[in-house]
């Protein structure tokens, strides 16, 4: 399988995981407001510290975003490109986002897949602080709440990275999900059955999905081997012996690629951030 050699040590935990109450939610984000906002104003609004979501549909604009880059030093293994702001209105796709906090304040780490003005699709990690919801978005998965996301600076990577920390004291009868994140280098599907069979569950469902894995192998398309890449997931049922994970992902020449991906052959990059909740 392959493998990326990262800047610092490798540390003992690679599933982080804590239990969490995962509240279902589909719901339209209002056209006008910024999407960090709108995402943090409904999580406060459901009593929750943040959650696992799939926007769909609407629109952005104005917002920014990168993609994966070569690293400029050995500080890192990968980085980002230079900042791209389309103009006028983006249609969105589809897009993965985790919410939570940065130093204390709301943030998000999101990856998506939209079609540009002048009609050229396109796809990367949209920036926080830089996209505006310019028609309403569909928002729908789980908000959370017995932990929350947030970034913490990374040892092994280099980067901060999001994180699910406890807010309170664990409770498995009240806990009905778990957040995760998966380090480096440890094949994407067998981590994420490991951590639903860890939880109890059986056939589990999974829940947001934003992370990297190094280039893809998919079932039902050409390989990526471009190593650095940003991903999201866009189904994931998670069935030991049975996973199935079909994603969408950027790479760092700006390709597109989508497929289910093959289970044992595609390895975590930097990160994958989810809810898994019982199927």
């Amino acid at each position: 399988m392959r493998h990326i050699q990262q800047p610092g040590p490798a540390g003992p935990e690679r599933i982080i995981a804590h239990p969490v109450r995962a509240q279902a939610i589909d719901v339209e984000l209002p056209r006008g407001a910024s999407l960090l906002a709108a995402l943090h104003d409904l999580a406060r609004g459901h009593g929750a510290e943040g959650g696992c979501l799939t926007l769909t549909g609407g629109a952005l604009g104005p917002f920014a975003y990168v993609i994966p880059a070569l690293a400029p030093d050995p500080s890192h293994a990968a980085y980002y490109s230079e900042t791209f702001r389309p103009a006028g209105q983006t249609r969105l796709d589809i897009a993965a986002i985790t919410v939570g906090f940065r130093d204390g304040a709301p943030f998000f780490h999101c990856h998506g897949f939209w079609t540009e003005a002048d009609g050229r699709p396109g796809g990367g990690h949209m920036l926080p602080e830089e996209t505006t919801i310019a028609a309403p978005i569909r928002a729908k998965g789980v908000l959370i709440a017995g932990a929350r996301f947030e970034a913490r600076q990374d040892a092994e990577t280099g980067f901060k990275l999001f994180t699910p920390i406890a807010t309170e004291a664990p409770n498995a009868a009240a806990a009905n999900g778990i957040a995760i994140r998966l380090c480096p280098n440890q094949d994407i599907t067998a981590a994420l059955e490991t951590a639903a069979t860890g939880a109890g569950f059986g056939p589990a469902l999974l829940h947001g999905g934003v992370g990297s894995i190094i280039g893809a192998r998919y079932a039902n398309a050409p390989p990526v081997d471009n190593f650095a890449t940003e991903m999201l997931i866009r189904e994931g049922l998670i069935r030991p012996g049975a996973t199935r994970l079909d994603v969408a992902m950027v790479d760092l020449t700006g390709q597109l690629s989508a497929g289910v991906l093959t289970p044992g052959d595609n390895p975590v990059l930097m990160t994958l951030e989810a809810v898994i909740t019982t199927a």
